[in-house]
């Protein structure tokens, strides 16, 4: 009996070794950290062997099935960018990076992640555009992009994500109208509010409030409409007070004319 088990035990140990995958996308993203020994294992032996079954060697990862499938580094103090590289991990599920000190873009190359349900890189550094490739990750519920100074214009395609129930990219330098489908969703699509939004200084539309809005607040435009007002006004007196003085002038001087002609007695 022990004959017979003893092949598929090791065949059993074999598929849940490490994927090769997974290697390459610990190994790039420690690379990719100013001091990736703040975190505890993630050394090459471990990542060559990050996860045996569901059992995982390196901080942070959860393993199902020998794979990767959620990633958690938050309040670690981490330096560094994020790389591209982990778009290797096409198992994870759940990425979250938050509340430490990365700057850089976000990858395009998160697209690859098509199992992706949860990414969160709030309270970080980041700077530059939020990717619309995000929307080729079907299955994402949480994307939380607060706290940090990303610019640009939020993508339309976000909207498509039927399945998005938390969507913050509050206090970021974003600028330009919020995509309809995400400011103003219907049927049984989650909605937003404006906190999901506010502290954006150039960015405008619904949830936000109308002073929030495109173009002049109320107050602007009626303080320009009275400084046209009034300097319309001015413009006027002065044109007729002109006009007034013109017509005194010419009236005296014929005057002075009809009394040079007129016979003297």
């Amino acid at each position: 009996m022990g004959i017979i088990w003893a092949p598929l035990l090791a065949m059993a140990l074999l598929c849940a070794a490490a994927d090769p995958d997974d290697e390459q996308c610990l190994s790039r993203l420690s690379q990719s950290l100013e001091d990736p020994t703040k975190l505890q294992n993630w050394t090459k032996p471990n990542f060559a062997n990050a996860c045996q079954g569901f059992t995982s060697f390196v901080q942070g990862a959860t393993c199902n099935n020998g794979r990767i499938y959620k990633l958690s580094l938050s309040n670690l103090s981490l330096k560094g960018t994020i790389s591209p590289y982990l778009s290797n991990c096409t198992n994870l599920q759940s990425l979250d990076l938050s509340s430490n000190s990365l700057s850089g873009p976000i990858p395009p190359e998160l697209q690859y992640l098509v199992n992706l349900a949860l990414v969160n890189l709030s309270s970080n550094a980041l700077s530059g555009p939020i990717p619309q490739q995000l929307a080729l990750c079907a299955y994402l519920n949480v994307i939380d992009l607060h706290d940090n100074k990303l610019s640009g214009s939020i993508p339309q395609q976000i909207g498509l994500l039927a399945r998005l129930s938390v969507f913050d990219v509050s206090n970021n330098k974003l600028s330009g109208p919020i995509p309809p489908l995400l400011g103003n969703r219907t049927g049984n699509l989650a909605r937003f509010n404006a906190s999901s939004f506010e502290q954006n200084k150039d960015l405008y539309g619904y949830p936000l409030p109308p002073m929030r809005n495109k173009g002049l607040s109320v107050l602007a435009i009626v303080g320009i409409g009275l400084g046209s007002g009034l300097i319309s006004l001015v413009l006027s007196f002065t044109a007729v007070y002109v006009w007034l003085r013109g017509s005194e002038r010419k009236s005296d001087d014929e005057e002075g004319k009809v009394s040079q002609l007129m016979p003297r007695y």
